[in-house]
């Protein structure tokens, strides 16, 4: 059997909310499974990359503004512009890993639920009590969860998974892994489809790419 497609995302990136929503389109047409995996942006990007945030760069802002409003649009998927200032995605991503721990499946719907509240609902997601009131209406221990936080082994974890995804080539959110070959971004969904269709992207056998 294939194995699943790696999904790395951070909650913060309303590209990565739409990749979540995508990903999980494609991966049921094709038979696959998907394993969501998170990251942090400000590791990747600003620290390891030597990269400003994206949104605050001239003329590339404004454009990923323009862009975001576009893909929604073709993906049919709603996206809220929240206009929250200082989100922050590390409790969240410490959260869905201590979940994820003890059941994948409950992860995804809790990662599902923390995109939701920021990206449709516009609420913030950085405050703990954000972070348990999601967890908490999914039947997860909220108590138990609260304690386990602020470990040093929780908090080893999350660094340890964003050092992992970073060492597989893993850059920036979304990014998806199927089979060994990387694609960055939701608009490159269409060519990990073509991937998951062919198994190939050289057009001289046949396909066209994109299908």
């Amino acid at each position: 059997m294939r194995g699943p497609i790696e999904f790395y995302f951070d909650f913060m990136s309303p590209f990565g909310y739409l990749g979540s929503v995508e990903i999980e389109r494609v991966a049921a047409r094709h038979g696959r499974e998907v394993d969501w995996r998170p990251i942090l942006l400000g590791v990747t990007v600003l620290k390891a990359m030597g990269l400003p945030p994206i949104p605050t760069i001239p003329l590339k802002g404004p454009w990923l503004d323009r862009d975001r409003e576009r893909l929604s649009s073709l993906l049919d998927i709603p996206v809220r512009k929240h206009g929250l200032r200082g989100v922050n995605s590390l409790v969240a991503a410490r959260a869905f890993l201590w979940i994820k721990a003890r059941d994948a499946a409950l992860a995804k719907r809790f990662g599902q639920a923390v995109f939701a509240r920021l990206w449709t609902r516009g609420e913030d997601i950085t405050p703990v009590e954000a972070v348990l009131a999601e967890a908490a209406k999914l039947g997860v221990d909220a108590r138990e969860l609260g304690a386990a936080l602020e470990t040093p082994e929780l908090k080893a974890d999350l660094r340890n998974a964003v050092d992992a995804a970073m060492a597989k080539g893993v850059f920036g959110a979304p990014f998806f892994i199927c089979d060994g070959e990387g694609f960055f971004g939701v608009d490159h969904v269409w060519m990990l489809e073509h991937w998951l269709r062919h198994g190939h992207f050289n057009p001289a056998r046949g396909e066209r790419a994109g299908g």
